[in-house]
């Protein structure tokens, strides 16, 4: 679970350099050079693969552990004491659904219309989707746009709880790098979600 999700992490940040081409004045010409490289190259096919079975793995390991967790304690205690337990740790579950919903919209929006199984109206002059019109499209769309947004914001607190609990599955768990993992994953949870974030105000209020 600890390494799928700081896999994923990585990827995140890949991923946001990918998009933030869209924030260029050049009519799409990076972000659709990004997407067709992506499309095309068989080294990337295979990693696509290779993501989306971490994905599913990801949700699965993340449902399992949850429902093991509820069977060990069946019948809630009738008082709640006070626990150390971090308050994000005890809805990971609900922000991790939440994620998922947002992947699924991205899947249909993106994903699916690169493999043909969603119709689309823009086609570029070599009969490939035009990825940056469809995500202008979607973006100048208020109500996308704020669901995007919303999405991002519970995406950033489940990745900062994340973070730093993967470390402390793998054992990375003492005073002298604690603080550090802490303020590291913060940032990075912060940073990474403002950036996707941006995007959609961009086409929205600046564009």
């Amino acid at each position: 679970m600890s390494f799928l999700g700081l896999f994923l992490m990585v990827f995140l940040v890949v991923h946001l350099g990918i998009n933030l081409c869209l924030l260029r004045s050049d009519g799409g010409e990076w972000f659709n050079a990004a997407a067709h490289f992506m499309g095309t190259n068989y080294v990337v096919k295979v990693f696509e693969v290779i993501l989306l079975a971490c994905f599913i793995l990801h949700i699965l390991l993340g449902i399992i552990l949850q429902v093991q967790n509820w069977m060990s304690r069946p019948v809630r205690y009738e008082i709640t004491n006070k626990t150390y337990t971090p308050f994000l740790s005890k809805y990971m579950i609900y922000t991790g659904s939440v994620v998922l919903i947002f992947l699924i919209l991205h899947f249909m929006n993106f994903y699916f219309i690169k493999l043909g199984w969603v119709s689309n109206i823009h086609v570029s002059p070599e009969g490939e989707p035009n990825f940056y019109l469809i995500a202008q499209d979607l973006f100048i769309q208020p109500v996308y746009s704020i669901i995007y947004i919303l999405l991002f914001i519970v995406l950033g607190f489940h990745l900062n709880h994340a973070f730093q609990s993967a470390w402390q599955t793998l054992g990375v768990n003492h005073p002298q790098y604690n603080t550090f993992i802490t303020r590291f994953g913060t940032v990075y949870s912060i940073v990474v979600c403002l950036g996707f974030i941006f995007i959609p105000l961009y086409f929205l209020l600046i564009r």
